[in-house]
Protein backbone atom coordinates (compact mmCIF):
# COMPACT_ATOMS: atom_id res chain seq x y z
CA UNK A 1 0.00 0.00 0.00
CA UNK A 2 2.92 2.59 0.99
CA UNK A 3 4.62 1.82 -2.39
CA UNK A 4 1.72 2.24 -4.50
CA UNK A 5 0.69 5.34 -2.24
CA UNK A 6 4.14 6.89 -2.84
CA UNK A 7 4.32 5.86 -6.76
CA UNK A 8 0.69 7.43 -7.40
CA UNK A 9 0.51 10.52 -5.30
CA UNK A 10 3.86 11.51 -5.26
CA UNK A 11 5.56 10.59 -8.35
CA UNK A 12 2.20 10.97 -10.04
CA UNK A 13 2.91 7.48 -11.97
CA UNK A 14 -0.32 6.49 -12.90
CA UNK A 15 0.82 3.34 -14.15
CA UNK A 16 0.68 2.47 -9.91
CA UNK A 17 -3.16 1.70 -10.02
CA UNK A 18 -2.78 -1.07 -11.41
CA UNK A 19 -3.15 -2.50 -7.85
CA UNK A 20 -7.14 -1.08 -7.83
CA UNK A 21 -9.43 -3.76 -8.91
CA UNK A 22 -11.55 -2.44 -11.90
CA UNK A 23 -14.70 -2.67 -9.58
CA UNK A 24 -13.08 -0.32 -6.91
CA UNK A 25 -15.80 1.55 -4.53
CA UNK A 26 -15.34 4.99 -4.05
CA UNK A 27 -16.58 6.90 -0.64
CA UNK A 28 -15.10 9.99 -1.29
CA UNK A 29 -17.90 12.25 -3.12
CA UNK A 30 -15.65 14.04 -5.67
CA UNK A 31 -14.07 10.72 -7.30
CA UNK A 32 -16.57 8.33 -9.07
CA UNK A 33 -16.88 4.49 -8.74
CA UNK A 34 -14.07 2.43 -10.56
CA UNK A 35 -10.51 2.13 -11.18
CA UNK A 36 -10.55 4.35 -14.91
CA UNK A 37 -12.56 6.97 -13.59
CA UNK A 38 -10.07 7.12 -10.77
CA UNK A 39 -7.33 7.22 -13.47
CA UNK A 40 -8.91 9.60 -14.88
CA UNK A 41 -9.52 12.57 -12.11
CA UNK A 42 -6.43 11.98 -11.25
CA UNK A 43 -4.69 12.27 -14.41
CA UNK A 44 -6.19 15.58 -14.41
CA UNK A 45 -5.37 16.32 -11.01
CA UNK A 46 -1.75 15.46 -11.33
CA UNK A 47 -1.60 18.12 -14.56
CA UNK A 48 -3.27 20.59 -12.86
CA UNK A 49 -1.28 20.39 -9.84
CA UNK A 50 2.24 19.16 -10.89
CA UNK A 51 3.54 20.26 -7.24
CA UNK A 52 1.08 17.72 -5.01
CA UNK A 53 2.36 15.67 -2.86
CA UNK A 54 1.01 13.32 0.11
CA UNK A 55 3.91 12.80 2.77
CA UNK A 56 2.48 9.28 4.89
CA UNK A 57 3.15 10.11 8.16
CA UNK A 58 2.12 6.93 10.06
CA UNK A 59 -0.23 3.85 9.18
CA UNK A 60 -1.61 0.57 10.67
CA UNK A 61 -3.52 -2.33 9.25
CA UNK A 62 -6.15 -4.44 10.63
CA UNK A 63 -7.57 -7.60 8.30
CA UNK A 64 -8.03 -5.76 5.17
CA UNK A 65 -7.87 -2.79 6.03
CA UNK A 66 -4.98 -0.07 6.18
CA UNK A 67 -5.36 3.41 7.06
CA UNK A 68 -2.96 6.19 6.21
CA UNK A 69 -2.47 9.63 7.79
CA UNK A 70 -1.06 11.68 5.37
CA UNK A 71 -0.21 15.65 5.14
CA UNK A 72 -0.71 16.59 1.53
CA UNK A 73 0.60 19.32 0.06
CA UNK A 74 0.66 21.58 -3.28
CA UNK A 75 3.50 23.32 -3.14
CA UNK A 76 5.75 24.56 -0.56
CA UNK A 77 4.01 27.11 0.47
CA UNK A 78 1.15 25.47 0.84
CA UNK A 79 0.25 24.51 4.79
CA UNK A 80 -2.12 21.68 3.25
CA UNK A 81 -4.11 18.76 4.73
CA UNK A 82 -4.29 16.22 7.05
CA UNK A 83 -6.23 13.08 5.66
CA UNK A 84 -6.71 9.86 6.71
CA UNK A 85 -7.19 7.56 4.06
CA UNK A 86 -8.83 4.12 4.20
CA UNK A 87 -8.44 1.42 2.12
CA UNK A 88 -10.25 -2.61 1.88
CA UNK A 89 -7.72 -4.43 0.04
CA UNK A 90 -9.13 -8.41 -1.23
CA UNK A 91 -6.77 -10.59 -3.07
CA UNK A 92 -3.43 -7.95 -3.27
CA UNK A 93 -5.87 -5.31 -5.19
CA UNK A 94 -7.72 -2.13 -3.45
CA UNK A 95 -11.53 -2.52 -3.48
CA UNK A 96 -12.74 0.44 -1.39
CA UNK A 97 -11.45 3.82 -0.14
CA UNK A 98 -12.58 6.16 2.49
CA UNK A 99 -10.59 9.27 3.91
CA UNK A 100 -11.46 11.92 6.21
CA UNK A 101 -9.97 15.58 5.04
CA UNK A 102 -9.04 18.91 7.33
CA UNK A 103 -7.02 21.82 6.29
CA UNK A 104 -4.02 22.88 8.44
CA UNK A 105 -4.91 26.06 10.16
CA UNK A 106 -2.49 28.87 10.20
CA UNK A 107 -3.04 29.20 13.62
CA UNK A 108 -4.33 26.57 16.38
CA UNK A 109 -5.78 26.40 19.73
CA UNK A 110 -2.91 24.01 21.33
CA UNK A 111 0.75 23.51 20.31
CA UNK A 112 -0.10 20.30 19.10
CA UNK A 113 0.45 19.70 15.17
CA UNK A 114 -1.80 18.14 13.20
CA UNK A 115 0.59 14.97 12.90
Amino acid sequence: MVEFYDRFFNIHDIEAAAVVADEYRQHNPEVPDGKKPLVSFFTGFFKDNPQSKAKIVRSSADGDLVWLHVHATNGTDDRGQAIVDIFRVKDGKIVEHWDVIQAVPKEAANKNTMF
